[in-house]
């Protein structure tokens, strides 16, 4: 048993200690599955604070012949499985954290040397009676190892792209590493001396040119999580498992937490459920970390569009995104998309895989991106911020000649990148304009299902300020009247699913003239004992 050479299972059995412990021990299934095969190789990415330790921990403590770990895994998942007992504890592991590594190390520079040495010197004492080369590489002491005695390795790295983040600019370091990488896992020799590899951290595999630097791995990303979708977090039916444990509004927890649309999973950061079960107080627990300076950097980067598709997130909205552009590091970025693309992999933003486009996932992250716009550079923001303010009021007041007077403006001034050819392009604007009603309100939801269809937008309001402000539940109408608006939301019974949130509802119908270019909007109160109208000339 060493540090790193098949470690004991002290790290795995701390989180089981913990008063919160979801299993995913059932991830174990397909890699037992897939060992000693062509997808063997596996880089799973998450943003921080989704478990990639954990996970890395739980397959050391599975594998490494370096303890007894039958068990911890008693009654988890995985012990109901065909081939839990055949690998239980039964292989050679190599376990590394980066990070911790290139900190004992001393420097980013020293690592790769760092690494290779330690885990050497391990290996020849588990190995005595085999006598290594002496080319002294990692890579050439695995085959050598298993040339002498057959035994095979699982190799297991926790945050494998720390010196790809954090030494983004030093291409040296950079290439020393990838070349380590590439001794052990490229090639037919490693595909001798490797049962199992699995890679985690936040970047997937750094790309040289449009190649991955490591072509051969089965990737699992924020973008195509694929089968791992259920393993990168919390699902919804762990959260309500939760819930109902302590005792929480799982509405209110997933209005703050949900969002992460992984496949058809929703998913949701552990950290923050964890937190918030155990401390009952809905916030955003990524900001203790200073999450908004990893942000700034990236927002403020001059490309164009960056700040529009900003805002309309912000907004509620999503935004097209291509993802194939980014080079998967920190540095090499050609436009927005690539920014965009580093924020999903980063948590910062969700992506919808089906639709390629890109969102904030919930209230959470929304504050992290508005702590993050108070920057200086942000401050063509303040009179844009006012108009949607005034929006808001009018529309709380029922003013509907200003709310239509208000979202034309909005559309002129400050959204004349988008073009209306739609109903779409009216929903682009619309949450663009309501920006000011997200301190009270959360993210808007689309096409929310109520009734007997699905209403545009519903604007739910935060538990602080139900009891103040009402629900509004918006429909739109492009080159069709305000009034049919309305209508539908009556016809549909849309109000049904929203009164379970609040006991007084505005309905609001927006409509776009394609003719006129003119914006009409009509707008009703809706409440168990009360019913009044005010609209504009349709």
């Amino acid at each position: 048993m060493g540090k790193f050479v098949n470690p004991d299972n002290t790290a795995f059995q701390v989180a089981l200690n913990s008063e919160i412990y979801v299993d995913k021990t059932g991830l174990i299934e397909y890699t037992n599955r897939v060992m000693d095969t062509n997808q063997a190789l596996i880089c799973n990415s998450r943003p921080r604070r989704f478990g990639k330790s954990i996970t890395a921990n739980m397959l050391a403590a599975y594998y490494s012949r370096g303890c007894d770990s039958k068990q911890l895994f008693e009654g988890k998942n995985i012990s109901k499985t065909k081939l839990y007992e055949e690998h239980l504890n039964k292989h050679d592991v190599i376990h590394l954290d980066v990070q911790w590594c290139c900190m004992d190390a001393g420097s980013a520079e020293k690592t790769v040397s760092y690494i290779t040495q330690k885990v050497l010197c391990e290996l020849k004492e588990e190995f005595p009676d085999v006598p290594f080369s002496k080319k002294n590489t990692l890579g050439g002491a695995l085959a050598d190892i298993t040339q002498k005695t057959g035994h095979k390795f699982v190799i297991i790295i926790d945050e494998w792209d720390v010196l790809i983040r954090d030494e983004a600019a030093n291409l040296k370091v950079q290439e020393e590493y990838i070349d380590f990488l590439r001794g052990l896992f490229k090639g037919t020799e490693p595909t001798k001396f490797l049962h199992l590899a699995y890679l985690t951290g936040i970047l997937p595999i750094k790309k040289v040119r449009t190649q991955s630097a490591l072509n051969n791995f089965e990737e699992y990303t924020m973008l195509t999580p694929a089968n791992f979708a259920s393993y990168i977090g919390f699902t919804e039916e762990e959260v309500k498992s939760l819930c109902e444990k302590y005792s929480m509004d799982f509405e209110k927890v997933k209005h703050w937490y949900d969002g992460y649309l992984l496949g058809n999973e929703h998913v949701y950061n552990p950290k923050a459920v964890v937190s918030v079960m155990m401390r009952g107080e809905y916030q955003s627990y990524w900001s203790k970390t200073g999450t908004y300076i990893s942000i700034q950097p990236l927002i403020n980067m001059n490309f164009d569009g960056l700040r529009t598709a900003i805002i309309q997130m912000l907004s509620g909205a999503s935004v097209e995104v291509d993802i194939n552009t980014f080079q998967n590091d920190m540095v090499s970025f050609q436009n927005k998309d690539d920014v965009i693309t580093l924020l999903i992999h980063m948590g910062y933003l969700a992506y919808d895989q089906k639709r390629g486009r890109a969102f904030i996932p919930n209230e959470e992250i929304r504050q992290e991106f508005v702590v993050a716009t108070k920057d200086r550079r942000w401050n063509e923001l303040i009179a844009f911020q006012r108009e949607s303010k005034e929006l808001l009021e009018a529309t709380l007041d029922m003013d509907c000649d200003t709310v239509a007077e208000k979202v034309e403006k909005i559309h002129t001034q400050f959204a004349s990148a988008i073009q209306y050819n739609d109903e779409n392009s009216l929903s682009s604007v619309l949450t663009i304009a309501y920006l000011s009603a997200m301190q009270y309100y959360f993210i808007p939801i689309r096409e929310m299902p109520t009734g007997r269809g699905f209403a545009d937008y519903v604007f739910l309001p935060k538990p602080e300020y139900a009891e103040e402000i009402p629900a509004l539940l918006v429909e739109l109408k492009w080159n069709k009247k305000a009034t049919t608006a309305l209508q539908q939301i009556k016809d549909k019974n849309y109000v049904q699913s929203v009164a379970d949130y609040t006991g007084n509802i505005l309905l609001v119908g927006i409509s776009y003239d394609k003719k006129s270019k003119e914006h009409a909007c009509i707008i009703e109160e809706y409440n168990t004992s009360l019913k009044k109208s005010k609209d504009t000339q349709d």
